[in-house]
């Protein structure tokens, strides 16, 4: 029998067990398993499900002011506990604790945006559409809606969702990646201090069995997922079907134009952070480099390799440590298959971290920054996503090309332009089939009071993640027509709609 702490789930304002298996919580930086998870069965669901049901009443007739002073609240009290939040996401993630500070105060901004919710519920309202009649729309909560979540973002993806969603009046139910659960659950148990009422905010850890009961269960009404572009397409194949609202985000693979008049140093420098950050398990991390012209493509490459020369691979707790161990040692073993299909395909290797070790820590899942020249299309580098710290840089010869390539790759979530030159920059915006776009900015994120959403298949649904368009996606719209007529005067049988005519 284990002795380690277990993690179980939030049902109902309480913490509770539930389901008979069990996974592992690995530290990637040691690579021993330090807590076990609970993985919910079909009935431990159905009971969060339940829970937010009761729940739902009473919350959706809450006033929305009282609603978003929850979640001023909740913002209050994620700053006070960033630091453990934080040591929580390094633990089990493994990315650095600067880069979780990064992603938490993401989500705080999130958490801000959904307290500015009675604004964003403001309906329409018209008086004398027709004689002695007024209309006007409302916006109204969903019911029960539910969230899937990835390892790579434990504390800042669910933010996208659940905030916005208790604060238009639905009740939720999270299921976050069994990889890293307990950041996710701190969060959860601190929103219940913040004043949100028990079963409005439930949290359920499982795999694909708790999965499918929130696709299949008819009272969850809306999903919203983040993660790969395989599961994201089941998931919105399999909640549409069962009549449910869906946004499903997928997989990415984000290219970066550098241009012969770019600022080189400037460029290399955001390319850094941008294909080594959290380890480059980012769906907006960039992946590839797309050089036009090789005097281009050698100075980037120049400057990249001195600046990986000075990189220190650690354990996240390293204050000095600038980048990570991979989340598990299976995600360590398939970035690595790529390195070396890569290498077999013709691409030329020109920084290998294959052979990185961090003393202390020999059983972590460390992979040294990785960087290969001469990446071509329909290479498995080139087509499929990595997520890991693997840098390609693809040759081109005009911009042109550099657009013809990104606009051919079956993902379009983020992409940026270093330039110099208004003019390409503004043809570059305006043409590419790409739904975030940087320039001079390698990693186009938008801020909470925009929304996220890629194109192509890294997004299915209609409507984009987090900032406006949350608020559409977890409530409906409803139009009211409305007619007193003056007392004692009885009007004839109408046949025809009612106009102002």
């Amino acid at each position: 029998m284990s002795t380690l702490p277990t993690v179980g789930h939030l049902i109902g304002g309480k913490l509770t067990q539930g389901g008979t298996r069990q996974a592992d919580v690995f530290n990637p930086a040691t690579g021993q398993a330090e807590k076990r998870v609970l993985l919910a069965d079909k009935a431990t669901v159905e009971q969060a499900i339940a829970n937010a049901q009761a729940a739902f009443p009473a919350w959706r007739n809450t006033p929305p002011l009282k609603r978003a002073r929850v979640m001023g609240n909740l913002k209050v009290l994620l700053e006070a506990h960033a630091d453990q939040i934080c040591a929580m996401i390094t633990a089990e993630h493994g990315k650095v604790m600067s880069d979780a500070m990064g992603e938490l105060q993401r989500g705080i901004e999130n958490v801000e945006y959904a307290s500015y919710v009675p604004e964003l519920l403001k309906g329409e309202h018209s008086k004398n559409v027709g004689p002695a009649i007024d209309s006007w729309s409302e916006f109204q909560a969903l019911g029960v809606t539910a969230g899937i979540t990835p390892f790579n973002f434990p504390a800042m993806v669910p933010l996208w969702m659940w905030p916005m969603a208790v604060a238009c009046g639905n009740c939720f139910i999270l299921k976050p990646s069994e990889r890293d659960p307990s950041s996710t659950l701190r969060i959860a148990e601190l929103a219940l201090e913040a004043g949100l009422p028990p079963g409005v905010l439930n949290v359920v850890n499982g795999d694909k069995e708790a999965v499918d009961t929130l696709l299949t269960h008819p009272l969850v009404k809306a999903i919203s997922f983040v993660g790969s572009t395989p599961i994201a397409e089941y998931i919105y194949a399999t909640g549409c079907a069962h009549g449910k609202r869906v946004q499903a985000l997928g997989g990415a693979k984000n290219h970066a134009v550098v241009m012969p008049d770019a600022d080189v140093a400037n460029a290399v420098n955001a390319l850094m952070g941008a294909a080594y950050g959290s380890c480059g398990e980012r769906c907006m991390a960039i992946p590839l480099v797309v050089a036009v012209g090789d005097e281009t493509a050698d100075a980037v490459i120049a400057g990249l390799k001195i600046e990986i020369a000075k990189m220190k691979v650690g354990p996240g707790t390293d204050a000095t440590s600038d980048m990570g161990p991979l989340v598990t040692k299976p995600h360590f073993e398939k970035v690595r298959g790529y390195v070396d299909q890569g290498v077999a395909e013709g691409a030329t290797l020109l920084v290998d971290g294959r052979g990185v070790k961090v003393e202390g820590h020999e059983e972590g899942y460390f992979l040294g920054p990785c960087l290969f020249d001469n990446v071509k299309p329909g290479m498995t580098i080139y087509q499929e996503e990595i997520f890991g710290p693997v840098l390609g840089v693809v040759r081109v010869k005009t911009l042109q090309e550099a657009m013809d390539l990104i606009d051919a790759h079956e993902y379009g979530n983020g992409t940026c332009i270093f330039t110099r030159d208004g003019e390409a920059a503004r043809y570059f915006t305006d043409n590419i089939q790409v739904g975030m776009v940087g320039v001079n900015v390698p990693l186009p994120v938008p801020v909470a009071y925009h929304s996220f959403g890629g194109w192509k298949r890294s997004l299915f649904g209609d409507l984009h993640a987090y900032g406006p368009d949350a608020a559409r996606f977890y409530t409906k719209r409803k139009t009211i027509t409305q007619r007193w007529p003056s007392a004692g005067v009885r009007e004839g049988t109408m046949f025809s709609f009612p106009s102002s005519k």
